[in-house]
């Protein structure tokens, strides 16, 4: 009898191959044009924090001296201190932090009913509603702005004013087409027999919802979430127009406000964005495998 044949692993198809590398000039190639593209990722994206968090600790005539200083001549960690407490960073943090909260939830909430409507409800031109929304993501942002104001400065039918308050925030947030987009062809993937059985067994339509569909749809559930609460807590444009009393202001745009101002020296403002930017970046660092897996989960079969 012949032994079967062993059932080698496919091979990986990359740029150079695995020979090339075994080989001296093509592994010495590789390893250098490797070291020049990180290198080249760190002077741009990392060089830009790295100088706003040591400015922070300068002093304030070494931050503005000419040529300047790479590395601190001298160290004042208190900066961030004085800033914390000169800025009133806690009263704009909590106000940041009230808003992104409200908007993940008013966004979740509108953008699973549309998704699931248009995916497993299937209502009469919802494919012509699908395209609409997909068409509104081709609009530049700014062309938007002056629309997006009128409406909140004066909604229409109701006549409310709704600016200086967080619903001028949360309801333009809330139509996110990308959200809606992306939750649908999530929703795609689940199978109909699945919500057919339940249906069978006395399920409504909101309770296949709430019982079979979002459980199963945590990893895209997740994604979603941590891009409304990135996309609240970085926006600045949109809340510089709609919060202009500056209690009600985020963070961003009371940063922005007070650079305006003699009041605030140079180091201080640089301690407050580093404050200002920790938790998207801890954010970050944290999920992005989730972010990662759960965006490639919808658009993967079996």
């Amino acid at each position: 009898m012949t032994a079967p044949k062993r059932r080698t692993a496919p091979a990986t198809r990359t740029l150079i191959s695995d020979t090339q590398l075994r080989r001296g000039h093509g592994r010495i190639g590789y390893v250098v044009v490797l070291t020049l593209v990180l290198v080249v990722f760190v002077l741009v994206f990392l060089f830009p924090v790295y100088w706003m968090v040591t400015s922070a600790v300068k002093a304030p005539a070494e931050f503005a001296r000419t040529p300047p200083t790479f590395v601190p001549e001298s160290f004042h960690p208190d900066t961030y201190v004085l800033a914390w407490q000169h800025m009133r960073i806690p009263r704009y943090f909590l106000n940041t932090v009230y808003y992104a909260l409200g908007g993940w939830l008013i966004q979740l909430a509108v953008a699973v009913s549309a998704a699931y409507a248009l995916s497993k409800l299937r209502p009469r031109f919802g494919g012509l509603v699908l395209g609409g929304m997909l068409a509104s993501l081709m609009l530049p942002a700014a062309a938007l702005l002056v629309p997006a104001y009128l409406t909140v400065s004066d909604v229409p039918i109701f006549g409310v004013n709704l600016l200086n308050t967080p619903w001028a925030l949360w309801l333009p947030a809330a139509a996110n087409a990308f959200n809606v987009y992306v939750l649908k062809r999530f929703f795609d993937q689940i199978p109909d027999d699945l919500l057919d059985s339940a249906s069978l067994d006395g399920a409504g339509r909101l309770r296949v919802l709430t019982s079979i569909v979002l459980p199963l749809s945590r990893p895209v559930l997740g994604v979603v979430s941590i891009f409304s609460i990135i996309a609240i807590w970085k926006d600045f444009l949109w809340p510089l127009l709609v919060l202009q009393d500056p209690d009600t202001q985020t963070l961003s745009v009371a940063l922005s406000r007070l650079s305006n101002t003699s009041q605030v020296p140079p180091t201080e403002m640089m301690a407050g964005l580093v404050i200002a930017s920790i938790p998207m970046v801890v954010i970050f660092l944290i999920f992005q495998r989730s972010i990662v897996s759960g965006l490639s989960a919808g658009g993967l079969k079996g």
